[in-house]
C-alpha cells in the first residue's frame, strides 16, 4: 500500500462526494435536456465515486462518507446559473484528479486521466466557447510586457 496514492484517493473521493450533492440539487432543480445533462452527471459521478471507495479499500484504506451538506460558491436561481454552477463542478473534480494523475501506480494515473477527460467534457458541455488550454490547472497570469515593447508603444 502506498499512502501517498490512498491520500490521492481520499482527496478525488472527497471531490466526487461533493460533485453528487451538488448535482442532486441541480437535477432536481431543472428541467428538460439540461436535468437529463445533469443526471446523466450525476450517474457518471456515482460510478466513479463507486470506484474509488473500492480502489480505497483495496489498498487498506478506509473510504470517508460524505458530509451532510457541501457549501455551494453560489445558490443556482436560473438554467443558467445551473449549468455554471455544473462548470464549476466539473472543474473541481478535474482539479482533485489532476492531483491523482501523479500516483505511483500506473493504473491510477491512466484512472485520473481518462476521469480528468471526462470532466473536463462534461464542463465543457454546460458552458460555450473553448475549454481551457490546461483543464484542472490555474490559469496563468498574462504576460507582462516586454520593456522594449512598452518603449516603442506596442
Amino acid at each position: 500500500m502506498n499512502a501517498d496514492d490512498v491520500e490521492k484517493l481520499r482527496k478525488a473521493l472527497a471531490a466526487e462526494h461533493a460533485a453528487l450533492f451538488a448535482y442532486g440539487l441541480l437535477g432536481a432543480r431543472t428541467a428538460g435536456s439540461l436535468r437529463d445533462r445533469m443526471s446523466a452527471a450525476f450517474d457518471a459521478h456515482r460510478a466513479r465515486r463507486d470506484q474509488l471507495r473500492g480502489f480505497i479499500t483495496t489498498r487498506g484504506g478506509r473510504p470517508a462518507e460524505p458530509d451532510a451538506s457541501y457549501a455551494l460558491p453560489f445558490f443556482p436561481s436560473n438554467a443558467t446559473l445551473a449549468a455554471k454552477l455544473a462548470a464549476h463542478l466539473e472543474n473541481g473534480v478535474t482539479a482533485a484528479y489532476l492531483e491523482l494523475a501523479a500516483a505511483q501506480d500506473v493504473s491510477l494515473r491512466r484512472y485520473a486521466a481518462l476521469a480528468m477527460q471526462e470532466a473536463v467534457t462534461r464542463a465543457h458541455s454546460f458552458r460555450p466557447g473553448q475549454p481551457p488550454a490546461f483543464p484542472g490547472m490555474p490559469a496563468a497570469a498574462p504576460p507582462s510586457p516586454s520593456p522594449s515593447a512598452v518603449e516603442d508603444g506596442e
